[in-house]
């Protein structure tokens, strides 16, 4: 399948290139209809992996490329469930999404993220599994989760850790401040700073120059500069399920879905 639009997201295949449109109103919020939809990209990407060169994920809400996960949606989850329930059922999400982000990872093409507005939490984490990230000036990064009793569960301190200094990830991690695009460039988070709105624009130009390239020393150079940090993904899980069950936990999720601001992610 070289096409495909949902209804949270849409892809389309053309000369090398898989363009990926994150496309769910407000801000592009990881759920159940977002991760089933990650699934099917994936499954599509691995049947074009032969005949692609790169892929480019970005979003068509004007906001955000993606504020993280479904708050909302975990909070009503949770609460329906018994203790070991809800257990079960957020390992088993954290499975399924870890399983798409892994594979994208180490997909055999250049992954780009063309990154506008908020890019938080678990935005941030599909973010981080991309080869490079091209952000414009006014893109904002953060992990906002300590202020919910949790930390991020989609593989972000893994991928974080193996790309930056200790220094930097601490502070993103243990404030929950959220970054401008210059400082994410500084510290070396994104890999290109865009004009405002040019994002997209300049990952197209990016991805254009990747489809010159031989595909096999492409696979070679990435597996070699891009190991997956398979033992630390699998502990996030297990550190993010024993903090999920905790009352605390279910008190700020309910603090955030009652919340009526405009922007209740807002760091």
């Amino acid at each position: 399948m070289k096409s495909f639009k949902g209804e949270a997201l849409r892809w389309e295949w053309c000369e090398g290139v898989l363009e990926l449109t994150l496309d769910r109103p407000p801000a592009n919020e990881i759920g159940t209809v977002m991760l089933g939809e990650l699934e099917q990209f994936v499954a599509a990407a691995k049947n074009l992996a032969a005949e692609t060169s790169a892929c480019i994920i970005s979003s068509a809400q004007k906001s955000a490329f993606s504020a993280g996960a479904d708050l909302r949606e975990l909070y009503h989850g949770a609460v329906a469930l018994n203790e070991k329930d809800r257990s079960a059922g957020i390992r088993d999400f954290l499975e399924r999404i870890h399983s798409v982000l892994n594979w994208l990872d180490e997909a055999p093409f250049v992954t780009i993220a063309a990154v506008h507005g908020v890019c938080f939490g678990g935005g941030l984490e599909l973010a981080l599994v991309c080869d490079v990230i091209i952000a414009d000036k006014m893109a904002r990064f953060a992990f906002p989760e300590l202020r919910l009793g949790l930390i991020p569960g989609f593989g972000g301190i893994p991928r974080l850790k193996r790309d930056l200094g200790n220094g930097f990830v601490r502070d993103l991690l243990l404030t929950g401040r959220s970054v401008n695009a210059t400082r994410a460039q500084a510290v070396g988070l994104i890999a290109q700073l865009a004009a405002e709105g040019e994002s997209l624009k300049l990952a197209k130009s990016t991805a254009a120059q990747v489809t010159k390239f031989d595909a096999a020393t492409r696979i070679a150079a990435k597996k070699f500069i891009k190991p997956i940090p398979c033992e630390e993904l699998r502990q996030e899980i297990a550190i993010f399920c024993d903090l999920f069950i905790r009352p605390a936990v279910i008190a700020a999720l309910k603090k955030f879905v009652e919340n009526t601001g405009p922007m209740p992610y807002q760091p």
